[in-house]
């Protein structure tokens, strides 16, 4: 996949309104522990950032799949991880089936806003007593008349302080569990919604993340994307986006770090020389950017694939395994290059060392994306699932 003069302008416009809206303002949301969602959400939808790759007639660019890729590798730009993983579930984890299997009537209503920013959505998949095992979620969506009743709960969901919606999976019927299933969407203001105390994490610090409980909320059944008993499915594709979007976000950080530690190591001398001079340093650092180069052939490969509607789900779970373990061993080498200076908490290495460690959980660990990759290789019995999990 090559990128063109599209792409890259697009990338530019994205690092420039990075520049002026929000690097300007990291440091004081890393310390609030939150950021304005809505405003600068409502920003983003002005510029088209919000719907790369949604459909025209429902407020997007109509782009294919690369440009938000493109998009994804801009916004690691930001000088956190919170913030562009916040607005990566706006575009690419809550509405991508809302965007491809939603009514019209449902998509108007929710993911227009979303896409011109005057909506945050979030996405509930997570339990506090399933998270890997996605089949195995509890929350139950039951039938009364024309509405769905509601009971459960969802952890570790971001944006959920400030969300208007939430694409929320559970259990609509008995059976199979992975056909008794359904995604639906769900306003936050809907009575019986509560949310539970914000959750403090040892990095994504800007980004909010909470539980939240569902007890007798009630939605009309017209909210429900697509097909009843469908929910696994469109969330396994959804994850497809995630994944994919997860590694392509996380490869500027692993540069700016890279970058960041030469920089340093030309500054600070150890012994009477630079520390850049000495070979394990700079031949570890060209070994690191090597390895970055890797992943970005391979998410622009699964992109490509997945452009041409191919099955990339076990592209899609190595370029997140390669992401995750890279975006531990990248931080963590240059850190050491640091010395004492990598261990303090405003240093931009160390941060995206606490940040960067969720890549190998959220949106499926690292142990899943083995056992995905195992399925699609014949090691593992049992049928392979669209997404896999």
């Amino acid at each position: 996949m090559q990128f063109t003069h599209e792409h890259n302008e697009l990338k530019r416009n994205v690092k420039r309104f990075i520049d002026n809206e929000i690097n300007p303002f990291v440091d004081e949301w890393e310390e609030a522990e939150i950021f304005p969602a809505g405003e600068l959400f409502r920003k983003m939808g002005e510029q088209g950032f919000l719907g790369v790759s949604k459909p025209v007639e429902f407020g997007g660019l109509g782009l294919d799949y690369s440009y938000s890729v493109a998009m994804a590798e801009a916004l690691g730009h930001i000088k956190c991880g919170g913030v562009p993983m916040a607005i990566g579930v706006q575009t690419d984890m809550a509405t991508p089936a809302l965007a491809r299997f939603g009514s019209d009537a449902l998509r108007r209503e929710f993911l227009a806003p979303a896409i011109s920013g005057h909506a945050v959505a979030c996405v509930g998949v997570s339990e506090p007593g399933a998270g890997s095992d996605v089949a195995a979620i509890k929350t139950t969506a039951r039938k009364d008349g024309d509405d769905y009743i509601i009971n459960g709960s969802k952890m570790w969901i971001t944006n959920s302080l400030q969300a208007d919606w939430i694409c929320l999976l559970a259990n609509t019927s008995e059976g199979s569990r992975y056909t008794n299933k359904s995604l639906i969407v769900v306003p936050m203001k809907t009575k019986g919604i509560t949310i539970g105390k914000k959750i403090r994490k040892i990095g994504m610090n800007s980004s909010d993340t909470g539980l939240i409980h569902f007890d007798d909320v009630r939605v009309p059944q017209r909210n429900r994307i697509g097909e009843e008993g469908q929910g696994f499915i469109y969330q396994m594709l959804q994850f497809q986006e995630e994944r994919m979007w997860g590694a392509a976000n996380s490869m500027q950080g692993m540069m700016n770090c890279i970058d960041l530690t030469i920089e340093y190591a030309r500054e600070r001398r150890v012994f009477d020389m630079q520390l850049i001079e000495n070979q394990w340093v700079h031949f570890k650092l060209a070994e690191l950017k090597t390895e970055v180069e890797c992943l970005r052939a391979l998410v622009h490969r699964a992109c490509e694939m997945y452009i041409a509607g191919q099955d990339v789900t076990e592209l899609a779970s190595m370029a997140k395994l390669k992401a995750g373990r890279l975006a531990r061993v990248v931080p963590d080498t240059c850190l050491q290059f640091w010395g004492g200076m990598g261990y303090t908490w405003e240093n931009p290495v160390s941060r995206f060392f606490r940040d960067g460690r969720l890549t190998s959980i959220g949106g499926g660990a690292d142990e899943v994306m083995l056992g995905i990759i195992c399925k699609y290789m014949g090691i593992l019995p049992g049928k392979r699932k669209a997404g896999g999990a």
